[in-house]
């Protein structure tokens, strides 16, 4: 069973049509409360994760089930830089880009990391100066890895496949017989 594909931005537009499709999908498939519940999560924090590493983004996203094990796709393209794609790699269960499997796509990995940029932090204040102002340190604009911690614990597998500027994100959660 595959839902419908969902079109979603960093606006929040389609969010709420996600969880909708999501509890079709529930539905459908005749889940529990508690396991629906944990989907639901895997897909809040999938959605969540994706926002704020991603930042701009136009994506898409979809739920397919075999009645074994169902997975969540997102799919969205995004300029690409070290410090994104470090830290959407390390959401994924093997901590590798899925999509290097093979030699060229090895290869193709090897050229589109050294042709990357780095990020620029040239804007922020200097901390001396934030001290003399006064300073209070606020929450973080930066991403904590709050979203990436949920969902590796409540997810089997976390992949990550980054070819150019696309991204595809697959979470798998296996469901109860």
């Amino acid at each position: 069973m595959k839902t419908n594909v969902i079109y979603i931005d960093n606006q929040g537009n389609g969010f709420d049509n996600v969880i909708k499709e999501f509890h079709k999908f529930a539905t459908y498939m005749e889940l529990d409360g508690k396991e629906s519940l944990r989907l639901q999560l895997c897909a809040e924090e999938m959605l969540s994760m994706a926002h704020s590493v991603a930042g701009d983004m136009k994506a898409t996203f979809w739920i397919e089930s075999d009645g074994q094990c169902c997975e969540m796709h997102l799919s969205t393209k995004t300029i690409m830089d070290q410090e994104k794609r470090y830290l959407l790699i390390s959401a994924s269960t093997s901590r590798r880009n899925e999509a290097t499997t093979t030699f060229l796509g090895k290869l193709r990995d090897s050229f589109e990391r050294a042709m990357m940029s780095e990020v620029s932090h040239e804007d922020e204040v200097p901390m001396e100066v934030m001290h003399d102002v006064n300073y209070h340190p606020e929450s973080s604009s930066e991403w904590d890895g709050y979203e990436r911690s949920v969902l590796r614990s409540v997810a089997d597998d976390i992949k990550v496949y980054i070819r150019g500027n696309n991204v595809d994100l697959i979470v798998t959660k296996k469901l109860k017989s």
